[in-house]
């Protein structure tokens, strides 16, 4: 992965526009919180391969942390704290949000067919 690049990450969410994708959104602080803090909760969420059209993308942020916004007919989608993404085999957008030490802290994925 390298670091976002806001233009062509945006054409990349742009090229699913009215089409229908398979998304894969994960959140986590993982064993880190616990493991570092007894006291703290250790928090996640997790949905893959749900399949959805969206009719907007917005990439916005500067700098080392990003936001993506994904507007469907009945709500959205949104992601934060986003600092790298690629294009895995030809026709997968993957976005994810790193801390400091390297650690996955949040993912969101963008593809035509499902996530293996």
């Amino acid at each position: 992965m390298k670091p976002i690049e806001l233009e062509k990450v945006q054409q990349a969410l742009d090229s699913y526009l009215n089409k229908e994708v398979y998304v894969h959104l994960e959140t986590t602080n993982g064993a880190y919180a616990n493991h570092l803090d007894a006291n703290a909760y250790t928090v996640g969420a997790y949905i893959r391969n749900s399949k959805v059209t969206y009719k907007q993308a917005k990439i916005i942020g500067e700098g080392n942390s990003y936001r993506v916004g994904l507007k469907m007919e009945l709500g959205w989608i949104y992601a934060e704290g986003l600092t790298d993404w690629t294009i895995y085999e030809g026709n997968q957008l993957l976005l994810a949000g790193h801390d400091r030490e390297g650690r996955l802290m949040v993912a969101l994925e963008v593809s035509e067919t499902p996530f293996k």
